[in-house]
């Protein structure tokens, strides 16, 4: 079966993925011991996407790594309600913590855990019959999610080159921040996303909030709920995956349909349906109201408007008994009437994959994820946020004394720039310029080559 291995690095990226693992046990109804409770065959059918089966106890086991430069994160999942699925051996841990320096989780502490964890995911990945590839789930802001969490990404591409990498990373957000130096460990690690990742979900905290305010009317929402609301797009995401449907996608697919060119691979997501509690019952869920919430720059988890932009791909995942040919209307009827917010030069640039089986308590639901030249704006916040500071070195040498260069900011810097550069560049590409470009180059080549034909004539 496809397997996918998960790793889940430091606080933010261990809460998030304490939330999948018990969205996704729910669904394929397993508790929180690792034992199959329900009665239908299709929740066992592909489970070793996610889980292996342990011969002795006759549960399943969650094929994740958890890691951490310091035990406390560890100990809160270890007590949490699904603490006990885990497998032991895959805790990884270490004593001093990151203190929000990417240098130490990148260089000197997480260099020294790195080949422990390697050796866990090895052992994982040896058990695997097709490894698909794998996914982490960490945030930017803080040392071991976006330091060591980089350093993984960066070993896993080495080993296994021909498998996806996908991560789920926490942005720092545009007025909540946790750390002075958020924008120099986030220049970082999107320094290392580009090169080493082949999908990266964006998701930041304000933009949940904003949705937990704003769509759900929860007046102070947790943590609990922020991360609730990332694990259902999680699950979203990967449904086609662990549920038999109508249209398949599995990560490559995504991969090969929505990255149009190789460093623009960072994706918006979001999730329908989403209604307060209290209006549930007044609304009837349907495939238009579904796609409209999901195009509504309301539902995206990150605090980047994308009527600013333009899409370059879009991917939808539908879950829930609903016919092919309502789906297909509904996105032909919404590109049409959006055309303005879609590049011309990638005619059919929206891919559709539908599953009939609903996420719980829900009719149906639907998945949202789009490449958007809007997702440029988050880069140049943290940009910004990165020039003013380094500029006075400011908190560079808690950088410094882990054994860093200053050249290592100057290229991270340089290479986030030419990222938002290139977003811009294909933001106001339009077809026609190209091709008569094309054309004249076409043009020029055949009378080069009537002249040389003369020549030999003659």
């Amino acid at each position: 079966m496809r397997e996918i291995i998960h790793i889940q690095a430091g606080q933010c990226g261990n809460q998030i993925g304490a939330k999948f693992w018990e969205v996704i046990s729910n669904e394929h109804g397993i508790d929180a011991q690792g034992a199959y409770h329900e009665e239908s065959p299709l929740q066992l059918e592909r489970i070793d996407v996610y889980y292996n089966e342990a011969s002795e106890s006759n549960t399943y086991v969650p094929r994740a790594v958890l890691v951490d430069l310091e035990p406390g994160t560890m100990d809160s999942v270890r007590s949490g309600p699904y603490g006990q699925l885990f497998r032991p051996d895959n805790y990884v841990f270490g004593r001093n913590g990151a203190g929000n320096n990417w240098a130490k989780g990148h260089y000197t502490e997480g260099a020294e855990l790195v080949d422990i964890v390697m050796e866990v995911v090895r052992k994982e990945a040896e058990h695997c019959d097709c490894l698909q590839g794998f996914q982490l789930t960490h945030s930017l802001g803080g040392g071991t999610g976006s330091g060591m969490g980089t350093l993984l990404i960066s070993k896993l591409s080495e080993e296994y080159l021909d498998r996806i990498i996908t991560t789920y990373s926490v942005v720092p957000s545009p007025k909540v921040s946790d750390a002075v130096v958020e924008p120099y460990n986030a220049t970082l690690s999107i320094n290392q996303l580009i090169e080493y990742t082949d999908e990266t979900f964006c998701i930041d905290n304000e933009a949940l909030y904003d949705i937990c305010f704003r769509t759900l009317k929860l007046p102070s929402p947790s943590y609990g709920e922020l991360n609730h609301l990332v694990s259902a797009t999680m699950s979203g995401v990967t449904t086609c995956l662990r549920f038999p449907g109508q249209l398949n996608a599995d990560l490559r697919k995504l991969a090969v349909n929505m990255v149009p060119f190789p460093r623009l691979h960072f994706f918006m997501s979001g999730f329908a349906p989403l209604t307060a509690k209290l209006s549930q019952q007044y609304r009837n869920i349907t495939v238009s109201e579904l796609t409209q919430q999901m195009f509504d720059p309301k539902n995206m988890m990150v605090a980047a408007d994308p009527r600013n932009g333009r899409y370059l791909t879009v991917a939808t995942m539908f879950r829930g008994q609903m016919s092919m040919k309502e789906v297909d209307e509904q996105m032909i009827l919404t590109q049409n009437k959006n055309s303005s917010n879609f590049v011309e030069w990638i005619p059919n640039n929206v891919k559709v994959a539908v599953c009939d089986i609903p996420p719980r308590g829900l009719k149906m639901s639907g998945t949202f994820i789009g490449n958007t030249t809007a997702i440029q704006v988050i880069f140049k916040r943290i940009c910004e946020q990165f020039t003013a500071m380094f500029r006075r070195k400011a908190f560079l040498h808690w950088f410094l004394e882990e054994g860093m260069d200053e050249m290592e900011f100057t290229e991270a810097e340089s290479n986030v720039l030419d990222l938002i550069a290139e977003y811009q560049q294909y933001q106001e590409a339009t077809a026609e310029d190209d091709y008569i470009e094309i054309e004249e180059e076409y043009y020029d080549e055949s009378e080069e080559n009537y002249s040389l034909e003369d020549e030999n004539e003659s």
